[in-house]
Order: structure tokens, then sequence, then C-alpha cells
């Protein structure tokens, strides 16, 4: 009985793992399509959101069939609960990938970003997708190190956010206000796509040690020669 409920618990990791591979990948390809105005490639990853929405709910209903069956304390009780918090930032991002391929779609046959952005929206689109293959690999490794490196990461995606409002706020700005606010929008699915995959990060953090990942890095600022302090 206990071999099964552990298999159990490691069948849920799986199952975030799966959910993190693929918005990773949902993000990347609707990158693609708005970019590239590829209403068959947006389409695509507005149907794909389906699976990542149905392996949110089964994981959901084993996390609970396993509280009310096992009633797990202490770490177990740690992992299920982390685990219906991490699916819900998964399946967050997904929903966020699927707004940035709804997008290609309402502007289809015209582009929704202006060409001067398309290298900006391209690197936003790599970085949110480097960003969740490292939240994957945490889920999988429990490596609390790179877990908390993340957040570092994730500095680079508000830098990006921040030249995207510098553009839209230059008074060379010529492309209209249906367009301002594509690009405002398209800057907020980025911006919060990697807090998720942060977020996905700080909760591997506190299944593994019971300690919130800020708590982590405010101790470690607080010794001396340890960089950042």
């Amino acid at each position: 009985m206990r071999d099964a409920y552990h298999e159990e618990l490691d069948s849920i990791g799986d199952g975030l793992v799966e959910m993190a591979r693929l918005v990773g990948s949902a993000i990347g390809r609707a990158t693609t399509a708005i970019l590239d105005a590829d209403l068959k490639l947006a389409e695509s990853v507005i149907e794909a959101d389906q699976r990542v929405d149905e392996l949110q709910h089964d994981l959901e209903a084993r996390a609970i069939a396993l509280l009310a069956r096992q009633q797990p304390v202490a770490t177990d009780l740690r992992i299920v609960v982390t685990s219906l918090r991490m699916s819900a930032d998964l399946e967050r991002s997904g929903d966020l990938a699927q707004h940035v391929a709804k997008l290609t779609r309402l502007r289809y046959p015209e582009r929704a970003v202006p060409h001067d952005l398309h290298a900006t929206i391209l690197e936003m689109g790599q970085l949110a997708q480097r960003l969740m293959a490292k939240a994957a690999e945490v889920i999988t490794t429990k490596d609390v190190d790179l877990a908390l490196q993340l957040e570092q990461d994730d500095d680079a995606m508000d830098l990006l956010h921040r030249t995207l409002f510098q553009h839209l706020m230059d008074d060379r700005w010529k492309h209209g206000i249906e367009t301002a606010v594509d690009v405002t929008l398209l800057g907020r699915y980025y911006e919060r796509f990697a807090d998720h995959a942060v977020s996905v990060a700080k909760r591997v953090v506190y299944l593994v040690t019971g300690e919130h990942a800020d708590e982590i890095q405010s101790d470690l600022q607080a010794v001396p020669g340890v960089e950042g302090a």
C-alpha cells in the first residue's frame, strides 16, 4: 500500500513536469505565431491548451483523492498541497500562451507587432520559454539552488517589459492606439508567464525545505561574503 501511495505521489510530480513542458512549448509557438501572423500555428496553440487543462484537472482530482484516502502529514502533505498550487500556476501559464495566440487570430492577416518591436517580443518569448524549461528541471531535480536562480533570471524579463513601455511612451511612436494596446497586453502576458515560472520554482523550494524562498534568500544575503550581501 505504501509503495502504491508513493508511486501516486511521484506520478503527480510527473504530471507537473509534463504541464511545464507543454506550456513552455506553447509560449514558444505562440511567439512565432504572433510575429509571423501564422494563423494555423496560433490555432494549434489555442487548441492544445485543452490538454493542459485536462492535466490540471486530473492532477487536482488525484491529489484530493490522496488527501482523502491517505490523510498525509508532514512532508507528504506539503508535497500534495504544494503540487496543487504549482498546477494552478502552470494552468495559468498555458492560458497566457493562449492569449498570445488569440491576439494573433484577432489581428490576422495583419501583424500585431510592429517590425521595430519584433526583436524585443522575440526575446521575451524565448526568455519565457527558457524560464519554464528551468522550472520543469527544478520540479524534476528538486534543486533548490537552481530554483533560487529563477528569480534573478526573471529580472531580464522585467527589463524587457520596461523596454516595451519606453517604446510606447516615445513621442516618435507612429503605430496608433490599437497597436499600443496590443503591445501593452503582450508585454503583460510575457511578464506574468515568467512570474508563474518563478512561482513554481519557489514552491519547489518550500516543498524541499519547508521554508519560503524569500526567507532563504534573505538569510543568504545576511551572511558576510555571500553574493548579494
